[in-house]
């Protein structure tokens, strides 16, 4: 994680040397910084960090997948005849143990049409989350556990 940070701070370093804040001039700043990690890596100890890069990317595309088919699922959901709704609450048992996990996975939720992450019980086992149709639990709970929960713990650990 700490090479991440260093990288971002190279990007902006890069930008600030050449004058230019642009986007594209911070990718670019990101990009040759990661090069030039890359490049020192054994004296950083830092092997694997295009491969957390590229976990986490993973994981920003299967946020996306996920946002535009749960707004998918809520625009059918509500526009349809009968709106045969099972709203309600659920104890997903959580894997993720760190609180920036946490704290992240209950923001994918919250950001991702239909679900909101209520709470998170005292001995952070557990993460309320309220769900527009709960007609089936443990399938959603499935998906959280395989789906961004799994992408989490690639990234992260």
């Amino acid at each position: 994680m700490i090479i991440y940070v260093l990288s971002l701070m190279l990007a902006i370093i890069w930008a600030a040397i050449t004058g230019s804040a642009t986007i594209h001039n911070l990718v670019f700043g990101f990009v040759l910084s990661a090069a030039a990690l890359w490049i020192v890596r054994d004296e950083m100890s830092a092997a694997g960090y295009l491969l957390r890069l590229g976990r986490i990317l993973s994981l920003l595309l299967l946020f996306f997948k996920e946002l535009a088919l749960s707004a998918w699922k809520v625009a059918v959901l509500v526009t349809g005849r009968d709106m045969d709704l099972k709203p309600g609450i659920f104890a997903f048992p959580l894997t993720v143990d760190r609180d920036f996990e946490i704290t992240l996975l209950a923001n994918l939720i919250t950001l991702t049409p239909g679900t909101m992450s209520v709470d998170v019980s005292q001995d952070r086992k557990f993460l309320y989350v309220h769900a527009i149709d709960c007609s089936d639990v443990e399938a959603t709970k499935r998906e959280i556990a395989e789906g961004f929960e799994r992408k989490i713990m690639e990234a992260f650990r």
